[in-house]
């Protein structure tokens, strides 16, 4: 039975993750291993102490500030330590696998570096649907399983015509390859939910950026972001949804 102990400790483990992921995709921007090495601010280089590190905490404290430089901390910082906590609260409290953390962390990289860099990186995408693979074959039946292995063929199948079709204008390569784990996550029909919401979602925030004069029609949008999006709300609503449609007609 959850108690508030249990959602405190999953709440810490999740802002810990978060700090932890704003590392990762700093040193991956800057081809430097998250293994090893101690954190520093990225403008000073300075060696942060133990107390510059507690997540969102020391971004308070410190005025989003550096305490060295005193130059701006930027707000991905605790804003990913606060969505890892929030979405490490809500695979705890519906009761998910714990391979669902793990694939989560995949995720939020995928998501924040696409974001940044309109590029879904092979270092993260291929361990993420290698270890998804493994995954999968250790934990479900033969039917799943191919249920699971055409799910993702289909869905990277029709980003793949997609590029084809508008010679890589429309979508990316890390878009197909991403579709192709979103296959593998959800299975059918719920990677029809994550796809639906990814495409509706990425139109809605692409007319409105086009109406605000932030984007042109011509601009380019990342959309692994709206695909991880998609996944999550797939990961906790599909099914919930996919039911919710169908009663419409009965």
């Amino acid at each position: 039975m959850a108690t508030p102990f249990l959602f405190f400790i999953v709440l810490l483990f999740g802002l810990t993750a978060g700090s932890f992921l704003n590392c990762v995709v700093y040193r991956l921007e800057n081809n430097q291993s998250f293994l090893t090495g101690r954190s520093f601010c990225p403008k000073c280089k300075h060696v942060l102490a133990w107390y510059d590190l507690m997540p969102v905490l020391s971004f308070l404290l410190l005025g989003g500030k550096c305490r060295h430089c005193q130059k701006k901390i930027s707000f991905q910082y605790p804003l990913v330590e606060i969505a890892v906590a929030l979405l490490f609260l809500a695979i705890f409290y519906y009761r998910l696998p714990v391979f669902s953390y793990f694939l989560s962390l995949f995720l939020i990289v995928i998501f924040i570096y696409d974001l940044k860099h309109y590029l879904i990186l092979d270092k993260v995408i291929y361990p993420a649907i290698g270890l998804t693979l493994i995954y999968d074959l250790l934990r479900f039946d033969l039917f799943t399983n191919w249920n699971l292995l055409i799910s993702a063929i289909g869905a990277s199948g029709f980003f793949l015509l997609i590029v084809l079709a508008s010679r890589g204008k429309w979508m990316g390569v890390g878009d197909i390859k991403l579709a192709f784990l979103m296959g593998l996550i959800l299975g059918w029909p719920n990677i029809l939910v994550a796809l639906f919401f990814a495409f509706l979602s990425g139109a809605t925030i692409g007319v409105g950026l086009v109406l605000a004069r932030r984007k042109s029609f011509k601009s380019e949008v990342p959309f692994g972001p709206f695909l991880v999006a998609g996944t999550i709300v797939a990961m906790f609503y599909g099914q919930a949804l996919i039911n919710w449609y169908l009663n419409l007609y009965v």
